[in-house]
């Protein structure tokens, strides 16, 4: 019986003993430990690639209260390096804590989140509390923690919290004798939500409580073996972790552990291999491919183990958007929004699937993200919208892409989305007033400028054209029918105004040369006699205008039939 794709699974002892295919990244355990002299390293990539899976397995690996034997049986790290095994196996007290649900419409409902948090971990490690080798006032810290009990004591609270992990730590390395490894997945969830949220004073109150947190934790402390945190966007040194030493990150720029996030070509096709679809690799190449981290292309594997199992299902079944449906995608809509930046044309080229040159700044603050455009493309790059073209290193002139059609489909949602927010009120009525009023080239000169002011590129072929007059028609009240039955076929748009009896039919040409626009405008009316799309107007109507539209870019032509009803 073949393995289970496990869509969404997050911890790697349940997906191990589930009996669910697994893309071995445990030789990462071996070149953190052997191959690096790191006190705290930090793994910064985008979403949907395998964070929390990594460290779920760290957790798994070294914590002193399990039995790992079974899950690690047969992986890299196992068969590659029993003596390294033998000795750091289950061997070291390990805390691990994750922040992604740290988040609230302000900064006291998030704030009572990271207290529940620490609540449950404090309950996970109970038997602390009454260990004899407990200090005192640590015992009462963590029965108080524990309860959420500080009688109304804000200020011992808010620092208790702030110290938690040191004072767990503390506690755990009095009772196992040793120092602890320090776990901490999706460390600036909280900074990201804070600043989403528009309230900059939310975000300076949780910069102070996570800089706390992080600080007393990672910064000289006598009982911390190593950490190793994750995150979307390494959070500038000095704003979180001053003064944390034999601090090393690892981002999408890095070429060390490059080859731990993601998967490559070479996992991807042995994936697809053994469920017998490797005749869908070029299908899953082209939507889900294109990152590159340090020197390896990889696959989101989110995405990956998502498609696999629709294909498994139905082996005919066509690629989804992923990303789309698991987040509001409110960086980049953030970003195409700002009327400071000129990225318009930049945007064109990107959707065009050529490349831009920007420079990149891999240590930010969530409160400075907008203040440059710089520092917006390097956000971009740093959570997956965008990523390196080649495989070059460093930060001085990059040059980008989009990476797949999974994220060139997200950049037209949003590039569509905003520019029916910012579409000219006055410009749209004017354009729909020459049209019923059969004035073309005015209503051509119009929306060839509506063109001019969108983000619009070439492959949007006839379908941008169309979903923008549609939404230009439905966006004033009128009832519009895209692609309509009619006559021998199917008509582009038809839009009606009943109120005045009348409605208006329109056919859509790409052009492939600016030239051409004429000649397609007559061909369009040409496609509306032939197939009797003007034949017959419904009941109770009046007037019907017929019209053939060319595009070429942002350039329109329109042509009038010359026998309207």
């Amino acid at each position: 019986m073949k393995k289970r794709v496990s869509v969404g699974s997050e911890f790697f002892d349940e997906l191990r003993r589930n009996n669910s295919y697994y893309v071995d990244k445990t030789e990462l355990i071996y070149e953190l430990v052997e191959k690096t002299d790191n006190k705290v390293t930090l793994f910064t990539r985008p979403r949907r690639f395998g964070k929390t899976l990594t460290m779920t397995m760290l957790d798994s690996f070294f914590d002193i209260r399990r039995d790992s034997h079974d899950v690690f049986e047969n992986l890299n790290v196992t068969n590659n390096h029993p003596e390294f095994c033998a000795e750091w196996m289950n061997q070291y007290p390990t805390l691990f804590l994750s922040l992604k649900d740290v988040e609230g419409l302000n900064f006291e409902s998030a704030f009572e989140m990271l207290v529940v948090l620490i609540s449950d971990l404090c309950i996970k490690y109970g038997f602390l509390e009454n260990d004899s080798r407990i200090a005192l006032a640590d015992a009462e810290i963590f029965h108080r923690m524990m309860f959420k009990k500080w009688e109304n004591d804000k200020d011992a609270r808010y620092s208790e919290i702030k110290g938690s992990l040191k004072t767990i730590m503390r506690m755990m390395h009095a009772v196992y004798g040793k120092p602890v490894v320090l776990i901490i997945d999706e460390y600036d969830v909280p900074l990201a939500k804070a600043y989403q949220s528009k309230d900059m004073e939310f975000y300076r109150q949780m910069l102070d409580v996570i800089r706390g947190l992080l600080s007393t934790a990672l910064k000289t402390n006598e009982y911390l073996k190593f950490a190793v945190l994750t995150g979307c966007l390494r959070v500038s040194k000095e704003s979180i972790f001053t003064g944390v030493n034999n601090f090393a990150c690892y981002s999408v720029n890095s070429v060390q552990f490059s080859n731990y996030f993601g998967f490559d070509q070479n996992e991807v096709k042995e994936m697809l291999d053994y469920y017998d679809l490797s005749d869908r690799y070029e299908l899953m190449k082209s939507w889900y491919d294109g990152y590159i981290f340090g020197n390896n292309e990889v696959f989101c594997p989110w995405d990956v183990a998502r498609f696999t199992a629709k294909l498994i299902a139905d082996k005919n079944a066509e690629p989804e958007n992923f990303w789309a449906n698991t987040s509001s995608n409110s960086i980049l809509d953030d970003f195409v929004s700002r009327e400071e930046f000129e990225v318009a044309d930049k945007f064109e080229t990107l959707l065009n699937g050529d490349t831009i040159t920007q420079d990149i700044c891999e240590e930010l603050t969530y409160d400075q993200m907008a203040a440059s455009e710089k520092n917006f493309w390097s956000v971009l790059l740093m959570t997956g919208y965008v990523s390196k073209a080649d495989k070059s290193d460093g930060t001085k002139g990059v040059k980008l892409r989009i990476p797949n059609a999974e994220i060139t489909d997200l950049f037209r949602e949003t590039v569509v989305a905003k520019f029916e927010r910012t579409l000219d009120r006055s410009a749209a009525e004017n354009f729909i007033s020459a049209m019923w009023n059969q004035d073309m080239k005015t209503a051509e000169e119009i929306l060839t400028d509506i063109l001019w002011d969108s983000i619009s590129y070439f492959d949007y072929g006839e379908e941008y054209y169309h979903g923008m007059l549609n939404g230009i028609f439905t966006g004033r009240g009128y009832a519009v029918e895209s692609n309509a039955e009619s006559g021998l076929g199917r008509l582009d748009l038809r839009v009606k105004d009943r109120k005045n009896r009348r409605m208006i039919l329109m056919e859509f040409k790409r052009s492939t040369k600016e030239e051409h626009l004429e000649r397609d405008c007559e061909d369009a009316l040409e496609q509306i006699k032939n197939n009797g799309y003007a034949r017959k107007m419904p009941m109770g109507y009046r007037k019907q205008i017929v019209c053939g539209i060319a595009f070429f870019g942002k350039v329109a032509k329109i042509r009038l039939m010359e026998e309207t009803v």
